[in-house]
């Protein structure tokens, strides 16, 4: 059996594309959970377009807002699974054909592998550098990883996105599924672990997803204080991989494809949003020194936080 799980916060038609898609494919899930947060949300949607979800496909739980963690929610949405194999996406993740969950989940029958997760393609109308972050992160030919990739690879290693990512349940189940508590990461968090267990992470270039996002400095820096926050509650993880040297290389190939395709101009722009990411990343990773109300309000996920002086963890 294989379940698709995704959690959802005010969704628009980008989701009912991925309800429909899903029901097409040459391999079709058997059920698909919605882990929804705030009901009234969903309910505008299928009211606004007169959708009317499959009862015996689509299962739809709804939780409050104060209840979302990105570990927990999706932990919780596997524990709703009989499936043995598991794919978790985003509502905004659309596939690109009919193969996408064939070519996802057939790298987990290599016994070794315990995750497979998609290539991101860029939407149409995105922007050059977001168009070029998407082909270094996901590039055109898949790839296997595993405990003697770390030393060459880096952080790279551990590299995973629930964006779209599928999971095999008896190793899921084994290592003890998704951190309970995290505010980021809680794919790369679980990826680590596999690989630490003897377990290798496939990158399934022919499993294809549209997504992509032209997030302006604001929430280019509010993005990776989570960013930096997940990695310094998990140091366990992170610690000795460096996050900067992988960003470093990114950066010099974008600004070389913007030279390449005659876009000098959007170089400034791009450096703004660049050093805003910087900045919110190491924000992040000293969020333990700063009051708990500035972190809730430069955080993507405030209501993570207690009014304490650091996160609950």
């Amino acid at each position: 059996m294989t379940d698709v799980m995704i959690p959802t916060y005010k969704p628009d038609e980008e989701l009912l594309k991925i309800l429909e898609s899903l029901k097409e494919q040459t391999c079709k899930p058997d059920r698909i959970i919605l882990i929804n947060t705030e009901e009234r949300y969903l309910e505008e949607l299928f009211k606004r377009t007169g959708y009317v979800p499959d009862k015996e496909l689509i299962m739809i739980r709804n939780i409050k807002k104060s209840e979302f963690d990105h570990g927990k929610t999706r932990a919780e949405a596997a524990g709703l699974s009989d499936g043995d194999i598991m794919i978790f996406m985003t509502q905004d993740a659309i596939p690109a054909d009919r193969f996408f969950i064939e070519n996802l989940i057939r790298p987990l029958k290599d016994e070794r592998v315990a995750v497979s997760y998609a290539r991101q393609l860029p939407k149409e109308g995105c922007s050059v550098e977001e168009r070029y972050t998407r082909e270094f992160n996901y590039p055109d030919k898949s790839v296997l990883k595993g405990a003697a990739d770390v030393d060459r690879l880096g952080i790279k290693a551990y590299f995973c996105s629930n964006v779209s990512c599928a999971y095999r349940r008896d190793v899921y189940d084994r290592l003890g599924g998704f951190v309970k508590k995290t505010i980021f990461n809680e794919d790369m968090i679980y990826a680590a672990g596999a690989v630490k267990a003897g377990y290798m992470i496939a990158y399934s270039a022919e499993a294809r997803v549209y997504h992509s996002h032209d997030y302006n400095a604001g929430e280019q820096f509010r993005r990776n204080v989570d960013i930096g926050i997940s990695q310094a509650q998990y140091p366990e993880v992170f610690r000795g991989l460096s996050s900067e040297a992988e960003g470093k290389k990114l950066v010099l190939a974008t600004m070389g494809e913007l030279i390449h395709t005659k876009n000098v101009h959007r170089i400034p722009l791009y450096l703004v949003r660049i050093i805003s990411r910087y900045c919110g990343y190491l924000t992040g990773k000293h969020y333990k020194r700063l009051p708990v109300g500035l972190i809730k309000r430069v955080s993507m996920n405030p209501g993570y936080f207690t009014e304490e002086k650091q996160c609950a963890e």
